[in-house]
């Protein structure tokens, strides 16, 4: 009879184990995650292997020299996160004072917006830190539970998740600051066709469909992060499509930016997860609101 409920313990799922593997998945490693959590490698080691046995499925491909999340681990990981943010939420509901609010985006944060928010919110509510966090995704974070809010730029297709717009922002080019091209007060986006186009393949919204057909370049740069994509451009490897928040957020002085006459405006959203969340997200997103149009 002992055995039999020593096994049941082992299969039994809790907090430490969903705490233990989103750690691992966001350190990329059982070592980075044991010294985030203060534990012991092999305790980690053996906290991910009791939850791939309850679970009945492998999370973490041990094959390869580096650590990698299985097809089965990138699903769970979204839940896991999910689960975690809704105890937390639960908690925070019933202390007096709050967890901080995680206010997420890939780049250029709310642009020109961004300073008045942050300092508005810590006006009107100083009993809520609000955190800004940058995460080089295209939710921010924000389907894996990482923040409670995102700001989103383009299309937003994933699922379960409450999207309105904020604003929208006009484009540019970025290009090398001794570049010909950035002498002009103005471009279109066929001057730049036969140009070498990197795009954020990771976290960006340019893609070669902003172009008309007939009129597209041809060869692209990938890129993983905003911080390679403005390197990139200042070593004269590549030229970029942008938004103005982003002349804002990020000068360069080996970056020029020139408007784009002819580009769409980009939309700038708001989101959050479907269902109960940090229960100051509300109030964020009308702040936000106000803020914007004041402009």
């Amino acid at each position: 009879m002992s055995r039999d409920r020593d096994h049941a313990s082992e299969r039994t799922i809790e907090l430490r184990h969903l705490r233990c593997f989103l750690a691992i998945a966001e350190e990329g490693g059982v070592t980075r995650a044991a010294a985030r959590l203060h534990l012991t490698q092999p305790a980690v080691s053996r906290t991910l292997a009791a939850l791939e046995a309850a679970l009945g499925v492998r999370l973490v491909d041990r094959s390869t020299h580096h650590l990698a999340l299985t097809p089965e681990g990138r699903a769970f990981r979204e839940k896991a996160a999910v689960a975690v943010t809704a105890f937390e939420d639960a908690l925070a509901a019933a202390r007096t004072v709050r967890r901080p609010l995680r206010l997420g985006h890939a780049w250029s944060a709310a642009g020109d917006f961004t300073t008045p928010l942050l300092r508005r919110w810590r006006q009107t509510h100083p009993d809520v830190p609000l955190e800004l966090l940058r995460i080089d995704d295209r939710t921010a974070g924000l389907t894996r539970g990482a923040v409670d809010v995102a700001l989103l730029r383009g299309p937003v297709d994933a699922p379960g998740l409450v999207t309105e717009l904020l604003h929208r922002e006009t484009r540019v080019a970025a290009l090398p600051s001794d570049s010909p091209l950035a002498r002009h007060t103005a471009l279109t986006l066929a001057d730049l066709r036969d140009q070498v186009i990197a795009l954020n393949t990771v976290s960006g919204t340019t893609s070669l469909d902003l172009w008309p057909t007939g009129a597209r370049p041809t060869v692209t740069l990938p890129v993983a992060n905003t911080d390679d994509w403005l390197a990139a451009i200042a070593a004269d490897q590549a030229v970029g499509v942008t938004s103005t928040a982003t002349v804002r957020m990020h000068p360069h002085p080996g970056v020029a930016y020139v408007p784009l006459t002819d580009a769409p405006p980009l939309p700038v959203r708001l989101a959050r997860r479907e269902g109960p969340g940090h229960p100051s997200a509300p109030a964020l997103i009308a702040l936000a609101h106000e803020v914007a149009g004041e402009s």
